[in-house]
């Protein structure tokens, strides 16, 4: 019996069962270092606070660059996306501290020749990539649910806000759900006048995600009127969505860095 135990552990390692990355200590580090407010829809992040942890983030992001490409590619598909959310979380905070605080927006690290988001400076897989590499190259690419965009944070005012806490496969789908619902509740990013509703610009940007599909979605109005109630409508206003009827309007973006240090107490 124990010689089969060995045949099958050497055929079919424990990564190839649903291994999990340990997000322990990018856990800590938000933990200590975001500050929830606003009935827990908006996040800042204290960037002073981080800088002093630097090293701890760093071991993290090292640790993320070591997992072989081969490991990842066994992981069931929630822990593959967890671990490449929390890597872009993880790396543009990484980003943002290496000009802190002598920056008021991510969009700074740039230049006419090379935005912020195209740099090359995230290992991973034994080369370098870029956050619209992870963005854009594996998330959007490999994963058709559109709540990624209120996890992923780009470090300014705008976004959805910054998890408290990792996301782990284990719990990816309730805490996409949350950050969803906290991104839709939050009247300073999406909110619904007498005859429109007014949205982040990410729904422009991103439009065609919200219709490929994911639960049946075929349209961005469909996605929306899922989450009506999030949204505050009336039932007037999503029967009005529902039929095509309500105007989509959406809201400038608000580049400033999401710095508690910057924002009224």
């Amino acid at each position: 019996m124990w010689r089969l135990l060995v045949l099958l552990f050497c055929f079919f390692p424990l990564t190839a069962v649903g291994a999990r990355f340990d997000h322990r200590d990018w856990s800590e580090l938000l933990a200590r270092h975001v500050d929830v407010r606003e009935g827990g829809k908006v996040s800042l992040v204290d960037y002073r606070g981080m800088a002093t942890n630097r090293a701890q983030l760093e071991h993290y992001l090292d640790a993320l660059a070591r997992v072989p490409q081969a490991e990842y590619a066994r992981w069931a598909e929630n822990e593959q996306l967890a671990f490449l959310i929390n890597l872009y979380n993880a790396a543009t905070i990484e980003l943002i501290l290496q000009r802190y605080p002598e920056l008021d927006s991510i969009r700074d690290l740039g230049s006419w020749f090379r935005s912020p988001w195209k740099r090359d400076f995230i290992a991973l897989f034994g080369r370098q990539y870029s956050l619209d590499d992870i963005e854009h190259g594996m998330i959007r690419a490999d994963f058709t649910d559109p709540r990624i965009h209120f996890a992923v944070n780009c470090a300014s005012i705008g976004c959805p806000m910054l998890r408290e806490s990792a996301y782990t496969g284990s719990e990816l789908n309730e805490q996409l759900e949350e950050q969803t619902q906290r991104f839709l509740g939050d009247r300073s990013r999406n909110r619904a006048s007498e005859n429109a509703l007014e949205l982040s610009a990410i729904f422009k940007w991103y439009r065609d995600d919200f219709a490929r599909g994911w639960r049946g979605h075929h349209s961005l109005s469909e996605f929306l009127y899922d989450y009506r109630q999030a949204l505050g409508l009336s039932s007037r206003q999503a029967r009005a969505l529902q039929e095509n009827k309500l105007a989509i309007r959406f809201l400038d973006y608000d580049w400033r860095l999401n710095d508690v240090a910057g924002a009224p107490h």
